[in-house]
């Protein structure tokens, strides 16, 4: 059996202790688990989920405990110190920051500023560490990514096109800003959609069914986006099918159909300047 390391681990308890409880390493050999992260139904031969990492002594150990981010993710941590070594980041481990070596940063790190990182093995010493030049671990090139494919978005960058967002931990996508229609921020993890793969390989996001088959669904959408929006959207049954197609990405005709139920129930009033919201 081989553990892997900054990654949850399932263990089996082999004795317990005065301060924790030993687990099979495997070819790692026997791991503590300190006391104070030690479950109630901890017990020899039981089964635990674990986190395995190097403590402040570089002794390899367990922990109950989830961090921030484990190995082969991107997160979105503070730094909490710099030093000769280069930054170390709260990743949600006590006693334990994560490093940020001076050849990983794009630019000094600061203390008490957000940064988003990747996490990774480094090969020389197998140490967790941390780097700010995504790039090295994330491509732009689509693999075997689909259309309407279910995917967990990393937003990293907020520009004039929309959002830059990491997919699935691997790749990089664009959401477009007259796309979304609520509020992301650096960070933010959400739940998405490959809208399309582009001729070039590159991949646009949606957060949104492509298409909206079920009615009710463009409901929902045009209800937060108005919210979003301050309650009024330009955008009513006598506006252009592009300009429409373009905010929500539907055709006139859904469009109009969902506006109808939305009148209809008394959410919204309909304007020559658009749609506005109906305050309950």
């Amino acid at each position: 059996m081989s553990v892997e390391i900054g990654k949850l681990n399932t263990l089996r308890v082999v004795k317990i202790v005065e301060f924790g409880a030993y687990l099979d390493g495997g070819d790692r050999g026997e791991i503590l688990l300190p006391k104070n992260t030690m479950p109630a139904n901890c017990a020899v031969d039981n089964n635990i989920e674990v986190f395995i990492y190097f403590d402040s002594e570089s002794r390899i150990i367990a922990t109950t405990r989830k961090p921030y981010a484990m190995v082969g993710e991107a997160a979105y941590l503070k730094v909490v110190s710099t030093s000769t070594f280069g930054a170390f980041l709260d990743w949600g481990l006590p006693a334990k920051d994560l490093l940020v070596p001076f050849a990983e940063q794009k630019k000094p790190m600061v203390a008490d500023e957000f940064y988003c990182v990747f996490l990774y093995t480094d090969t020389h010493t197998g140490r967790i560490v941390a780097s700010a030049k995504l790039d090295k671990f994330i491509t732009d090139i689509n693999s075997d990514f689909k259309d309407n494919q279910s995917v967990d978005l990393f937003i990293t960058e907020h520009n004039e096109m929309g959002y830059k967002a990491i997919i699935n931990n691997s790749h990089w996508g664009v959401l477009y800003k007259n796309e979304v229609f609520q509020k992301l921020e650096k960070g933010h993890k959400i739940k998405g959609l490959i809208k399309r793969i582009r001729e070039d390989k590159k991949i646009d996001l949606s957060l949104y069914a492509t298409g909206y088959k079920k009615v009710e669904d463009l409901l929902e959408t045009i209800l937060t986006s108005l919210k979003v929006h301050d309650g009024f959207i330009p955008l009513n049954d006598k506006t252009p099918p592009q300009d429409i197609y373009a905010f929500f990405g539907v055709s006139k005709q859904s469009y109009k159909n969902a506006i109808g139920g939305l009148y209809k129930k008394k959410l919204i009033r309909i304007d020559p300047d658009g749609i506005r919201l109906l305050e309950k």
